[in-house]
């Protein structure tokens, strides 16, 4: 049995689909604004959306059709949302707050105590269970709020961006947790971090605009993305544009570059991309010439720091990224708004359908 879901929110430019499998994590990621909160709120049951259907394990969440019109409550769904905030309830002990969902659903006060000490002792907070939220550090609530949200044995885990509110001490320790409480359970967790995405999830999706610019195996996404936004995610510079026998014609660059088919037979006509380390960006004042390489005219929009070198981010909305020494950066003189040429060997460049 699955999760599928698709939905319509005009308002916001929202509509997408998507299906989640049995024991399945999907990470999803996008810029702000893409439209990650809209879509955890629409499965909880927290935003109606103008139209769609969802379905978990056969159970019909919502359904929009017309002349339909089924809408289920949110704690009947069988979902459980963890939010970025614990949001334990203050006037409730730890073990009460765990409890909480189990006894609303029915079970007895023993059975739901008996089960909100498993899961408490689950995620490493037995020793918590008489304490009242505000007498837990962060990382503390939030391992709290992961046993609440268990306890329910939800059918669907949604988590929105849990770690984004811990310390750097707090955010491993709960990543390692999820680690261990997510095999095998269904679950859709919303993040910025790459980590997240290659430690947690069997999937990652990736949402531009509020619909699904690209998905699949979280480190395929990551070594062959075909958005900016997963470029970006895996430290890579991305042209799109379309494809040509000899590599990619982007507006009035042609681009050279590498590809698994035969010489001379990528898909002609058809929508691709061309992707490259900053690594591998040499900057120059003036346009260069010689070994089969790639150079483009850009402006300067900004410098930073990066490691032991300076990002140089050139291009519309600097969206092309080069990195150079200290040395270099000062020898060439680099400012924002200076014309400068980035250039790039084809053998660096990979070239494949977008």
């Amino acid at each position: 049995m699955t999760f599928t879901v698709q939905a319509a929110v005009a308002a916001r430019g929202f509509d997408l689909s998507l299906t989640v499998g049995p024991g399945e994590t999907v990470a999803v990621m996008g810029p702000n604004g893409a439209g990650k909160s809209t879509l955890l709120n629409v499965i909880a049951g927290l935003l109606h959306p103008d139209s769609g259907k969802a379905e978990l394990d056969g159970k019909t969440l919502f359904n929009l059709a017309a002349g339909r019109g089924t809408w289920i409550a949110p704690h009947r769904r069988g979902t459980a949302l963890l939010a970025q905030e614990p949001l334990l309830f203050p006037h409730l002990s730890v073990l009460e707050n765990v409890a909480f969902g189990p006894r609303s659903a029915g079970v007895s006060k023993r059975a739901a105590g008996n089960s909100a000490l498993r899961w408490l002792a689950e995620v490493d907070a037995a020793e918590l269970q008489a304490r009242r939220p505000a007498q837990l550090s962060g990382g503390q609530a939030q391992r709290v709020a992961v046993a609440r949200a268990l306890a329910t044995d939800p059918g669907l885990l949604l988590l929105d961006e849990p770690m984004s509110a811990l310390d750097i001490h707090a955010a491993p320790l709960l990543r390692r947790l999820l680690k261990r409480v997510l095999v095998g359970r269904r679950a859709i967790i919303i993040t910025h971090d790459v980590l997240d995405a290659l430690m947690l999830a069997d999937r990652v999706v990736i949402l531009e605009g509020g619909r699904i610019a690209e998905q699949g195996p979280t480190r395929e996404v990551l070594q062959l993305p075909k958005s900016r936004f997963a470029a970006g995610l895996a430290g890579l510079n991305l042209v799109p544009g379309t494809l040509a026998g000899h590599g990619l014609v982007a507006g009035d660059l042609e681009i050279y570059g590498q590809h698994d088919e035969l010489p001379g037979q990528l898909p002609a006509g058809q929508p691709g991309v061309a992707v490259f380390p900053p690594s591998a960006v040499s900057v120059f004042l003036a346009e260069a010439h010689g070994s089969p390489r790639n150079s483009f005219a850009v402006t300067v929009t900004d410098l930073e720091p990066y490691g032991d070198r300076i990002r140089v981010r050139a291009g519309d909305g600097g969206r092309l990224s080069a990195d150079v020494t200290p040395e270099a950066a000062a020898d060439l003189g680099l400012i924002p708004g200076m014309e400068v040429y980035f250039v790039v060997k084809a053998a660096a460049v990979s070239i494949y359908p977008a």
